[in-house]
């Protein structure tokens, strides 16, 4: 029973939501080569992905965890450190922050 003056969210039009706020549910990044790699936005990656990031202690494991192994060859043979995708990652995060403003309207 809905209460008075209430609506609902809808899952499908808030994910909409927030993936327009963010630029889109995957983030592509530039190596110094041109090449570019892309990896989960974090609103949007799945549970195993999130939980691998999560989990990593080290610089170098946090950026296995994010771009995966291929992706993480290719980001050091274009001459970037294990410390460059932390900042990436901080950088993905305070974007969030800063476009994220609001609560998704309600139907």
């Amino acid at each position: 029973m809905s209460k008075p003056n209430k609506k609902r969210y809808v899952m499908s039009q808030v994910r909409q939501q927030f993936s327009d706020a963010v630029g889109g549910e995957d983030i592509e990044v530039e190596l110094s080569n041109g090449e570019v790699l892309t990896f989960p936005h974090p609103l949007f990656a799945d549970d195993e992905w999130s939980t691998k990031v999560d989990e990593a202690e080290s610089n170098r494991d946090k950026a296995h965890a994010i771009l995966g192994d291929e992706q993480y060859d290719k980001f050091v043979a274009a001459g970037h450190q294990d410390a460059d995708v932390a900042l990436l990652f901080l950088a993905v995060q305070q974007d969030m922050q800063g476009q994220v403003k609001r609560r998704p309207t309600r139907s």
